[in-house]
């Protein structure tokens, strides 16, 4: 169905809910009368984020809500797409979430206030207030996408540290995804929406069935969509020279470049000529033209949770959930080169080279376009994660409550790009006859059995993540003061989490592989109290809450971290609530020291001297070691917020006001060596991370038996009176700081009048600082003046009016300043227009409760802001204007 076009989606789409019609008197029986105590029973059962205890909010905490009509409203055919709309995510607000397809990045993972990590998280991501699996090769981060949206009636964000409740993670806040306790029927809706080279399809079938003392759901999702190639978006580009920007395209063309180098020094720029006529200059192509701006993706989501009473005290729920992802790109992504790049030094051995000027060697810079038949191959990704939680809940006596619960979860993850094998390509270079030589100027006509070995290469990576938890809580009223019953919950959880993963490269059918087995256990006591301090009509009313966790880690040790709030209520309308925090982050096991991409690279050359090199040094060798680190200890924060809430009645009810000043401080922020950056070698905390000319017997002693990649050995660079020029240990450490604070806010009014109800808002976060230190030596770095918006805003205007439903949303992330980037000193704000419509048919009999659709995301087209450098936009991203039409039917 991938290809079909826009009628036969529509048919598929109308035959679904046709299909759907068919089954209605199945599950159209009468649910059966409820007890009376059941509307008490349900509120204590919602799922409430940001506290352990039943009934009442998170003391002294900003909740930003996402309910069901704003999931309906925005069209979502997957989670991350809701996460696109909140401002404090800043990770995601005003983008075109990309589908992950890397090792590095296989998904949209959530940040608030982009506070960063590495292969973990800073931003917990829960499902009804449970941690999902991980996702990915190299980190452990859970992929939203595997929830479908029809069965989520909200998502909740708390922007607070949150490690006193839910432990690791949190230190930025937390996203809740909560789904439908109860639905009644059957719910199927399904979506088309085109774009400019670009398509999309998706499909929800929800149902639910209550009956005496139970209820269940199940819902099904598919989603897909087509590629976007770089060619069909013309500000996705290499050469910026027409908005006065520099020109970054490649050389590695076809044909390509011959580059004769000066005989003075190897420092100096050589000099270019044309393949294949040798005429002055270099031939130049735009890479990002060739590859997939945004990648192919096919997903399929399960869903099912079911509850029971057994009794008057015990009742049983478990939810379950299955999504399998499958994506496809054609190139590989920024970072990770294109699959196109050739060139190396070629020499007057090689019986196909040609000379310049006499020159008995040169640097050839070309691609392999014409041995994939003009075309890239596509890189593939499979990821599938699930889920089970059973729990149970015992209503002890009147007052307390123990609920006790399991959670299972496990993802496979794979991943396959090609590339270029550059050993066997500099080998071919070398060769000294038409059956073993490369000839970089016609690669068709180089021998089969060479070229084969050249591009018959993948990197590969493959993964299976698994969680298990055990969970108790009991929970109650203490005793009770004169302005209300203290309340009390007392927990105890394990957790144990383990990656298995191998990653390598080679022909598909022989590869290389190296295996990691990491595993890790906690286990935790935590607890949170809530006291009425007092509740009078004269003074109003003051809540204090106080909730800490201890967390023993098996590999990284222990950590207690406290919360304390305040909730006062001079008057009915106005509240007033604060909160200070300590939170963690412990270093993902992708992080840590047998993290599977842990390895020494070698690179022939060496870029990246001190200023004191000697020019002859830059013709030797660069050892980095990359990956994890057994050494990591946990990121930490400090974190403290302010704010008030204000329901006026009178002449301005419906208004609602929220204001929240929130201070993060994060420490031993988890980071790779900034290898390069300007002070690196200067800054005496980075001094232990490098050794100039380094021995064979200091790398042995500190590199042991670790896979080396570009060499056959380490004993190998020194042959011959060869020995490196430098070795970087560029593995993850814990380096610098991080120092944050700003305001939230949230302004909505809504009224009805003659023609329906109306309401308008105004959200968003304001930056009033924001200062990194790359290392505790270093000087603050003010990052609002280094590429840092300042604000995030979404602005909305909707309205409901008998059958009709409408709302206009406009997001805005503000501009920013740049330093030392070529020609320009700022980066534009970026504001994007989406439309919602929804009308229903008023049609009866079996078309009843059908209703049509009309979503219009990035209205006015807009692309995203210019950028002088590789790629050319920064500050968001789109797909451009993309047009949906949908069907909901419900019976």
């Amino acid at each position: 169905m991938r290809n079909a076009p826009l009628n036969t989606r529509l048919l598929a789409t109308t035959a679904m809910v046709v299909i759907g019609l068919s089954a209605a008197g199945a599950a159209s029986a009468q649910t059966a009368p409820a007890p009376d105590s059941a509307a008490a029973t349900e509120v204590d059962d919602i799922v409430v984020t940001g506290t352990l205890l039943r009934g009442v909010a998170p003391t002294g905490t900003n909740v930003v809500s996402m309910g069901r009509q704003d999931v309906i409203a925005t069209g979502a055919a997957s989670s991350n797409d809701l996460l696109a709309r909140i401002p404090q995510i800043s990770s995601a607000f005003n983008t075109a979430p990309q589908p992950g397809a890397t090792m590095a990045l296989p998904i949209n993972r959530p940040n608030i206030r982009n506070l960063g990590a590495s292969g973990g998280s800073t931003t917990l991501v829960l499902l009804n207030g449970n941690r999902m699996v991980g996702a990915g090769i190299l980190q452990t981060s859970p992929d939203p996408s595997v929830i479908p949206p029809g069965v989520l009636e909200r998502v909740e964000v708390i922007p607070d540290g949150g490690s006193s409740i839910y432990g690791s993670d949190a230190i930025g806040g937390v996203v809740n995804f909560i789904t439908r306790k109860k639905f009644e029927g059957i719910e199927a809706t399904g979506r088309y929406g085109v774009g400019d080279g670009y398509d999309q399809f998706d499909l929800n079938l929800t149902a639910g069935k209550s009956w005496d003392g139970g209820s269940g759901i199940i819902s099904y999702a598919y989603a897909e969509h087509s590629n976007i190639a770089g060619a069909d978006r013309d500000y996705f580009t290499q050469d910026l020279t027409s908005r006065g920007g520099g020109d970054y395209r490649s050389k590695s063309c076809s044909p390509g470049t011959i580059t004769v180098p000066n005989p003075f020094s190897i420092l100096l720029p050589g000099t270019d000529f044309k393949m294949p006529g040798r005429t002055p200059g270099a031939n130049l192509c735009d890479l990002a033209k060739v590859i997939d701006f945004y990648p192919e993706e096919e997903r399929h989501s399960l869903f099912a949770t079911v509850s029971q009473t057994v009794n008057d005290r015990l009742s049983l729920d478990a939810t379950a959930y299955y999504s399998q992802r499958e994506t496809s790109r054609r190139g590989i992504s920024v970072g990770e080169g294109t699959g196109l790049a050739g060139g190396g030094l070629i020499t007057a051995l090689n019986p196909y080279f040609q000379s310049v000027a006499g020159e008995l060697g040169n640097i050839v810079t070309f691609n392999y376009d014409d041995a994939w038949g003009g075309s890239l191959p596509k890189n593939n990704s499979r990821f599938t994660s699930a889920g089970f939680t059973p729990s149970l809940t015992y209503q002890i006596n009147d007052d307390w409550r123990l609920k006790a619960s399991l959670n299972w979860g496990r993802s496979t993850n794979q991943v396959r790009s090609w590339g270029i094998n550059t050993t066997a390509e500099a080998a071919a270079l070398a060769g000294t006859t038409a059956a073993t030589a490369l000839n970089p100027y016609n690669i068709g006509a180089t021998n089969a059995a060479v070229l084969k070995g050249i591009i018959d290469f993948q990197n590969y990576g493959h993964s299976v993540q698994e969680i298990r938890e055990a969970r108790a809580v009991v929970d109650g009223n203490l005793f009770t003061l004169p302005a209300g019953d203290v309340k009390l919950a007392v927990g105890v959880e394990y957790h144990e989490e383990t990656l298995k993963a191998q990653q390598g490269n080679g022909a598909p059918s022989a590869l290389n592989l190296v295996r990691s087995s990491i595993s890790r256990d906690v286990k935790s006591l935590f607890a949170e109290v809530l006291a009425p301090v007092f509740n009078s009509p004269s003074m109003g009313s003051l809540d204090l809450s106080a909730s800490v966790r201890y967390d023993s880690y098996s590999d990284v040790g222990d950590t207690t971290n406290p919360k304390i709030g305040f909730t006062y209520r001079p008057i009915s309308t106005l509240t007033f609530r604060g909160n200070w925090g300590t939170s963690f982050h412990a270093p993902s096991l992708a992080d840590m020291g047998d993290g599977v991409d842990t390895r020494v690279q070698v690179i022939r050359f060496s870029p990246v001297l001190p200023p004191d090199a000697l020019p002859g040094e830059i013709a030797r060798s660069t050892l980095i070691l990359a990956g994890g680190n057994a050494d990591l200890k946990p990121e930490t924060a400090d974190t403290w917020s302010l704010g008030f809430d204000w329901h006026p009645e009178g002449a301005l009810e419906g208004l609602t006001a929220s204001v929240t000043y929130y201070n993060v401080a994060f420490q031993d922020a988890i980071g790779v060596t900034p290898v390069g950056r300007g002070s690196f070698f200067t800054n005496p905390g980075f001094a232990s991370l490098f050794i100039r000319n380094p021995t064979l017997e200091a790398l042995t002693a500190k590199l042991g038996g670790l896979p080396v990649d570009g060499a056959p050995s380490l004993a190998s660079l020194y042959l011959g009176g060869q020995s490196p020029a430098i070795f970087f240990d560029a593995r993850r450490h814990n380096f610098g700081t991080l120092d944050v604070d700003g305001i939230d806010f949230n302004l909505r009014y809504a009224r009805p009048a003659s023609f329906g109800l109306w309401h308008v808002g105004l959200a968003g976060t304001y930056g009033l600082n924001r200062e990194s230190r790359l290392s505790k030596q270093d000087l603050k770095i003010n990052e609002f003046k280094n590429g840092t918006g300042r604000y995030s805003l979404v602005a909305s205007s909707g309205l409901i009016s008998g059958a009709f439903a409408g709302e206009l949303t406009v997001n805005h992330s503000s501009s920013a300043d740049l330093t030392g980037i070529p020609n320009q000193n700022k980066v534009s704000g970026f504001t994007t227009v989406n439309l919602f419509g929804s009308y229903d048919l008023g049609l009866s009999g079996a078309f009843s409760d059908t209703t049509v659709t009309l979503n219009v995301d990035n209205l006015f087209d807009e692309a995203p802001p210019y950028y002088n450098g590789n790629g050319g936009t920064a500050n968001g991203s789109t797909l451009g204007r993309v047009v949906s039409i949908g069907l909901r039917k419900t019976f």
